[in-house]
């Protein structure tokens, strides 16, 4: 007659298998969540425009305007590296903005080359911050900002701070907050910028975020330069609170490098938005 053991038989076979099934739908589980991180964008690579055409689309470059005064600029950050400004310039650009920061955890490693090369060549340029409403306050922000590349001088060559607010490519489009959370947000910053610089930031959005994630607020119309994205061929509604955009980011693949921008206006009015 066979002898029992402990641990052997039916049961330990049936132990067995359910810990085969467990582990193999363990692994499917943990499938899409590590697909999903690798396909996730990392912290600090964001920049202007890049939810513009997941959301809104990229449309058809606008025609020309020979009754349109125009001035046109260029965007730039880490993702376009050693940037060639004296080819930018040949070709017509006239000023730049150069990612600085982004939350606090974030500095533009080819700064330098980007915002003293477009200076070095003759154009007026400027800096801006990716906002993160989920990391840290606004003002906290605004002062990291300004510790790194985000400052100003009127020398009419430097244009104000620009706060990039748009949609979150870390997460949910909004950050997480309210509508009223994210207006007070958006005012912490541009205030403690103010009052750090002087000047009133350019707020860069797109309509539709706005709309979405600060109930398309009116009240920084009457003091804060207006950057519009739309990638069309025209700018399309504007958010509530500006009769009009300062700058418009028309395309993200322009014909040499960066997002391409046409200032409303004729070159002496950069030069008046830089002066203040």
């Amino acid at each position: 007659m066979p002898v029992h053991r402990p641990g052997s038989g039916p049961r330990r076979s049936r132990l067995t298998a359910v810990g085969i099934l467990l582990a193999a739908l363990s692994l499917l589980v943990s499938l899409p969540t590590s697909a999903q991180a690798a396909d996730a964008p990392t912290r600090g690579s964001a920049r202007m425009g890049m939810g513009v055409v997941g959301h809104d689309g990229q449309g058809q470059l606008p025609p020309a305007d020979p009754n349109a005064v125009q001035t046109e600029g260029v965007d730039v950050s880490s993702h376009q590296g050693n940037v060639n400004w004296s080819g930018l310039w040949s070709s017509g650009v006239k000023w730049a903005y150069v990612k600085a920061t982004e939350g606090t955890y974030y500095k533009n490693p080819y700064f330098a080359q980007q915002y003293n090369g477009s200076y070095n060549v003759g154009m007026i340029r400027g800096s801006y911050h990716f906002a993160t409403p989920d990391t840290t306050s606004g003002a906290t922000q605004a002062d990291y900002f300004v510790n790194n590349g985000g400052g100003w001088s009127r020398d009419g060559k430097t244009l104000p701070g620009a706060l990039d607010i748009e949609w979150n490519p870390y997460g949910a489009q909004c950050f997480g907050k309210s509508q009223s959370a994210m207006v007070t947000w958006i005012r912490d910053f541009l205030n403690r910028y103010k009052a750090r610089t002087g000047r009133d930031a350019v707020i860069y959005t797109a309509t539709s975020w706005w709309k979405d994630c600060t109930g398309n607020y009116g009240g920084f119309g009457a003091t804060n330069p207006l950057w519009i994205a739309r990638y069309n061929t025209t700018p399309g509604e504007l958010p509530a609170g500006w009769g009009f955009q300062t700058i418009w980011q028309y395309t993200s693949s322009g014909p040499i490098v960066g997002d391409h921008n046409k200032f409303n206006g004729a070159l002496d009015r950069v030069v008046a938005l830089a002066n203040g």
